[in-house]
């Protein structure tokens, strides 16, 4: 199944259905979605995640239930 482009709302509910979070590797801005399990990832809010997402110009596509951060 090809990844298409989804909105930040699909994301969320794709996130919640599997218990994934917004999150930030520590020391960085490089964002990605998280159980919340590893050290080097810290959890962060929605909005937070949206800011990073606008001011690096990525998009989230979706794609066969997996999500991946892309260029726009």
């Amino acid at each position: 199944m090809p990844m298409k482009p989804i909105s930040l709302d699909r994301a969320r509910e794709i996130a919640d259905e599997k218990s994934l979070r917004p999150g930030k590797v520590r020391g960085t801005t490089e964002i990605e979605f998280t159980r919340g399990g590893s050290p080097r990832v810290e959890v962060i809010d929605w909005p937070e995640f949206e800011t990073i997402l606008n001011q690096k110009n990525l998009e989230i596509h979706e794609g066969g239930g997996f999500m991946k951060l892309m260029k726009k």
